[in-house]
């Protein structure tokens, strides 16, 4: 694995990060939606001031690519008139909220969401750019395997519980308890040591040894994780994927040309509210089983001034030829913008050619080093063992 400097934050839209295509304007939805007419107006945004692409990242936010510095005053003014922009970076910062997309109207996903919003913005918490919170308040629990410090779920019952990511165990609270409850771990989490030069997650804290005290104290068994989602309908709408996290201004034109509201998920795929059929638009992944759900990558080079080689081209020759019980992430660099976590396989391209990780994740020792990555695409078998 190559040394990289790692940033350990998060762009945002008033404090956008430079990349190798211009500055990335990371956009957060409230209450993790968007109405058509702001879908319309995101889409028109990044074809005026950005260079026609938008990612979908693991945070459930969309990313403008490609503006420049003078572009990105007017695409600010563009936002806070769609009603998409904080009052402030840090507000912007703190505002880092998973929500479930499969809320039913007259439930209580949206008050909690809306609820925890304002209290992070009244808050002066200095958490880290990276810490963040979970609304996954279903009868099932869809968000367990994403990124989140503090998570409000539900136990078996159907009664809320606020829990510390990294604990088995939830605090159950009423209605009125759980965005307090929430503020309080993430309190906690600072004053006894969980934040260090500006970074720290709450698993990480916990697991090394951090104690909640009786107050936060937990014993409710959170209630089970939903299997693994996918393209297709479901109550709420239509599920579609983006393929490799990114789309054209115009694909986003299409959505919002159906009229229907987005609901974001950190999975690369979109909830069409209330949409009965898939769309048949190129880039969207509409099926269930298609190769390219079982591949990660991040934007690669020449987008991001830290990449090696173009991961999304790399990651879409793979993704046919790879075994359907494989699960590959393709990183430009070994910052592993597109995923923290361990894969099956992980692919790091490095100035030398790709390392190739398995069981693991871009910071773990590779296996096999400076792999050609035209090789590694006629014979994908050696990403198994195969050599």
């Amino acid at each position: 694995m190559s040394a990289i400097a790692v940033k350990g934050w998060c762009p945002g839209a008033l404090r956008p990060m430079q990349s190798g295509d211009g500055l990335v304007v990371r956009v957060r939805p409230f209450g993790g939606r968007l109405e058509a007419t702001q879908v319309a107006g995101l889409a028109e945004l990044a074809e005026r001031f950005g260079n026609g692409l938008l990612d979908v990242t693991s945070r459930a936010n969309l990313q403008i690519r490609g503006v420049d510095e003078q572009g990105h005053r007017l695409l600010l003014d563009g936002l806070a008139h769609l009603g998409l922009l904080d009052h402030d970076a840090d507000t912007e910062a703190r505002r880092n909220i998973l929500v479930t997309p499969f809320w039913i109207g007259g439930d209580e996903t949206q008050s909690l969401a809306a609820e925890l919003e304002e209290a992070l913005a009244d808050s002066a918490l200095a958490l880290p750019t990276k810490f963040g919170f979970a609304i996954d308040d279903g009868k099932s629990r869809v968000l367990a395997g994403d990124s989140a410090d503090v998570r409000i779920e539900r136990d078996r019952g159907g009664r809320l519980l606020v829990r510390a990511d990294g604990a088995r165990l939830g605090r159950s609270v009423a209605r009125g308890e759980a965005v307090s409850a929430a503020l309080a771990l993430a309190n906690w989490f600072i004053v006894s040591g969980g934040a260090k030069g500006g970074r720290g997650r709450m698993a990480a804290h916990i697991a090394a040894g951090a104690a909640l005290p009786e107050s936060l104290r937990a014993e409710t068994e959170p209630a089970p994780v939903m299997a693994a989602l996918r393209p297709g309908h479901y109550p709420q709408g239509a599920m579609v994927g983006v393929a490799f996290g990114q789309m054209l201004h115009s694909t986003l034109h299409q959505f919002a040309g159906c009229g229907h509201a987005l609901r974001m998920t950190p999975w690369r795929m979109v909830l069409s509210e209330g949409k009965r059929e898939m769309p048949r638009v190129a880039g969207l992944i509409t099926e269930p089983y298609d190769p390219a759900l079982r591949v990660i990558a991040c934007s690669g080079a020449p987008r991001c001034r830290e990449a090696h080689a173009d991961a999304r081209a790399l990651a879409a020759a793979l993704a046919p030829r790879i075994t359907a019980d494989t699960r590959l992430h393709v990183s430009g660099c070994a910052k592993g913008c597109a995923r923290s976590g361990a894969s099956a396989v992980t692919l790091v391209a490095t100035s030398g050619g790709f390392d190739l990780v398995r069981d693991g994740s871009t910071r773990d020792e590779p296996v096999l080093r400076g792999l050609n990555g035209a090789d590694i695409v006629s014979d994908p078998s050696i990403l198994v063992g195969g050599h």
